[in-house]
């Protein structure tokens, strides 16, 4: 089955050309409820680019379901897959980041949940986005650290991250996430942004413990093209409409003479 029209890539990679900043709402499967009342109308009218749904941990049988009902209701912004294993693709979808777990060294995250998902994602017709997968912080275990059974690699080595990330590319993959873990209490550092923004021709994809407008800012200004919010938008729903003015003033006061 040939591939979509490479939309998502295409947006992703004007970020960094275009000198413009995007934010991607992360809905955890294990945490959605498909009777949660939500102002979907209200998502359509803002300038949220992408809804990644994935989580470190689902392992129920309606991922497919829950990806439905977020296409049907989010209509004209991207969805895509943010997978935590094998069980979490979906035709219904828009996209996958299919990741690899290259900060670890347990081979079930580098390749074999990718090699079990492959053929699935093949005749999905979904977008693919090859994605070197970092786990950074300052040393916190989150869900996705116990999931996977590797750990993060600390802030303070920024000369690991970097040689890592820089394997990722010379693999062949396109993006780079770098993940602090869903709940962190310390966000990816800004020298550690920049550091891999400075070797890295591809787009740069942060999340994990940003809670704040001021750590949007700083990562912002670090490098990153794409920051991801979640953990924050489920305990204060209100913290998105925040995140996308700021986003809005950010884009808006880059491009001002």
């Amino acid at each position: 089955m040939k591939s979509k029209k490479k939309v998502i890539a295409k947006s992703l990679k004007a970020f960094s050309k275009k000198n413009k900043k995007g934010i991607a709402w992360l809905i955890d499967p294990d945490k959605f409820s498909l009777s949660k009342e939500f102002d979907w109308n209200w998502i359509q009218n803002t300038s949220l680019d992408f809804i990644f749904v994935g989580g470190s941990h689902f392992d129920q049988n309606n991922f497919e379901e829950i990806i439905s009902y977020v296409k049907k209701f989010a209509k004209n912004i991207p969805v895509v897959i943010f997978p935590g294993s094998k069980l979490q693709v979906s035709a219904q979808a828009d996209g996958i980041l299919f990741l690899s777990l290259i900060s670890g060294r347990n081979p079930d995250y580098l390749i074999s949940q990718q090699v079990k998902a492959a053929k699935q994602v093949h005749h999905s017709n979904l977008e693919v986005l090859p994605t070197a997968y970092l786990l950074v912080n300052d040393g916190e275990i989150k869900s996705v650290h116990r999931e996977s059974n590797t750990l993060p690699i600390p802030n303070s080595n920024r000369e690991e991250i970097i040689s890592t990330a820089l394997a990722g590319k010379f693999l062949g993959m396109n993006y780079c996430f770098l993940d602090a873990g869903s709940g962190a209490r310390n966000s990816v550092s800004p020298e550690v942004i920049t550091s891999i923004k400075e070797c890295l021709d591809c787009p740069l994809i942060v999340g994990g413990g940003i809670d704040s407008l001021q750590k949007i800012n700083q990562a912002f200004e670090s490098g990153a093209d794409l920051v991801v919010i979640g953990n924050q938008i489920e305990k204060d729903p209100d913290f998105l409409s925040e995140v996308l003015s700021f986003k809005d003033w950010y884009n808006q006061s880059l491009h001002v003479n």
